[in-house]
């Protein structure tokens, strides 16, 4: 009879356990988000200049730069492409706003994404870029120096 409160013991610790796991999980996330939030020495912070540039660039995508920009972004797990997207976008609009363009063009996403991505993610995004032909030569120097990824 003693094995009945042993199993019920260790089921309520596997969960306590998983529990934690949890909540550590997402109180990092919640964490990152919240430095994201907090403003630079300009006074805004990363979401406020990933807006601003999303926003002012929005009369510049082309039907053909926006499939492009969901090509890119499709690599990234379904929960995490919206923000993603969205990071990525306001890169490319600085790039093209910066370049003086008119429209968003391929380049623009193509240089706005390597910028955007991680230096800790450059492996998958070469293998990505390979595998659907697209060329990155002319920005392979970005892919060298991981200061150049940092954002505004």
């Amino acid at each position: 009879m003693s094995n009945a409160p042993d199993g019920f013991m260790y089921f309520i610790v596997f969960w306590g356990v998983v529990m934690v796991v949890f909540m550590a999980i997402g109180g990092f996330f919640m964490f990152r988000k919240f430095l994201k939030v907090l403003p630079k020495q300009d006074g805004k912070s990363k979401l406020d200049w990933q807006n601003y540039w999303v926003e002012r660039s929005r009369p510049m995508w082309t039907e053909e730069s926006k499939q492009f920009l969901d090509q890119l972004a499709s690599p990234v797990p379904t929960p995490f492409r919206d923000i993603a997207k969205h990071s990525i976008a306001a890169r490319i609009g600085q790039v093209a706003i910066e370049s003086g363009a008119t429209e968003v063009t391929r380049e623009h996403c193509i240089e706005g994404y390597i910028l955007a991505t991680p230096p800790r993610d450059y492996r998958s995004l070469i293998s990505f870029l390979k595998k659907n032909n697209i060329d990155y030569a002319p920005y392979q120097h970005l892919l060298q120096n991981p200061k150049t990824s940092s954002s505004s």
